[in-house]
């Protein structure tokens, strides 16, 4: 006996287009949802530990420090894209410079650093060898520990710290930010030291 099996009403096999249709676009769709996870910027990514009253408007790639770093640590002085003259440094409660590095600054515009134009931008070389670089800006009291848990928080990605120091590695880099006040100065200073290795 041969078995009679209903066609399909057009209700039917809409609904079976309708879901066909869906499973396309889904796989059409899922690799660039996937892709655009992957490249999300490592920026937006610190950021989302931090609460939208904790982000300063401001806050830009120049919160990221690897902007400081202008040529290859290990280059030599006249490799550095730069012109530069040598300052005098002291040591001071911090370490400071060691004598043996010879620091420079530079006479063109310094880089811009957590949303400012660097008050202070400096190279420093170990047997003509750049292995050191400092920076730092000024920051109004209201808006200084904002400003450097924004930072922080990019540098390490993860949450906000507390406290006035910021440390880490970042490959070869050793990164040391600091946010502190002079006493002879009614604003407080954002800083940070990279050290890199030097090239044998």
């Amino acid at each position: 006996m041969n078995n009679i099996y209903p066609l399909p009403s057009r209700q039917s096999a809409a609904v079976a287009v309708l879901r066909l249709a869906c499973w396309v676009a889904l796989s059409a769709e899922l690799p660039a949802a996937l892709f655009g996870c992957q490249a999300s910027s490592p920026r937006a990514a610190a950021a989302a530990h931090l609460s939208p009253a904790d982000t300063p408007s401001s806050m830009d790639d120049s919160y990221d420090w690897h902007g400081l770093v202008i040529a290859p640590f290990g280059s030599t002085l006249k490799d550095v894209p730069a012109t530069l003259h040598e300052v005098l440094l002291f040591r001071d409660e911090h370490g400071g410079s060691p004598d043996d590095l010879e620091c420079f600054a530079g006479d063109a515009p310094f880089p811009r650093f957590v949303g400012r134009t660097s008050d202070e931008y400096l190279l420093c070389f170990k047997q003509n060898r750049l292995s050191r670089i400092q920076a730092s800006v000024r920051l109004e009291p209201a808006e200084a520990a904002e400003v450097f848990a924004a930072a922080c928080s990019l540098w390490l990605n993860t949450a906000a710290p507390i406290g006035d120091s910021c440390e880490g590695r970042d490959s070869a880099v050793q990164y040391s930010g600091r946010l502190g006040q002079d006493p002879d100065q009614p604003q407080m200073t954002l800083s940070i030291t990279l050290d890199g290795a030097p090239a044998p």
